[in-house]
């Protein structure tokens, strides 16, 4: 378990580094705010990024709320295409085939639905029940 929860702050800090230039950009270039559908995206976009961080520190102290966080972010990886794995479709540069882009995108969606199975099953076996005390 703490060794899976380790793995999923690595790829929460790695899909951080990664969207660290498209969200510079989208700063710097509000032009791109214009429709009320691209300003939605940026806004969740904009609120995901620093609880992508939230997320790899706390699952890296394996607490629970890493786990909370990350199921707050589950629909907005969805909305926003940031995905734990997202990653893998950086090798589609290296591809003169279109579809190799599709492949390694829909891959990147299944390991996300497996990620939040596992995040399930280790927040059913782990963190349930769990209170502090008060």
């Amino acid at each position: 378990m703490k060794s899976t929860l380790r793995f999923f702050a690595f790829l929460d800090i790695l899909s951080f580094i990664l969207l660290s230039q498209q969200v510079f950009n989208m700063l710097s270039n509000t032009q791109g705010w214009s429709t009320a559908s691209s300003a939605m995206r940026m806004g969740v976009l904009l609120l995901m990024y620093p609880l992508l961080l939230l997320s790899a520190y706390a699952l890296y102290r394996v607490r629970k709320l890493g786990l909370l966080v990350y199921y707050i972010q589950f629909p907005m990886r969805l909305f926003v295409w940031v995905f734990s794995f997202g990653f893998l479709t950086l090798i589609s540069q290296y591809f003169d085939n279109p579809q190799v882009f599709d492949w390694l995108f829909r891959t990147a969606v299944v390991l996300e639905f497996f990620r939040l199975y596992f995040t399930f099953q280790i927040h059913r076996q782990h963190f349930r029940g769990l209170r502090r005390p008060g």
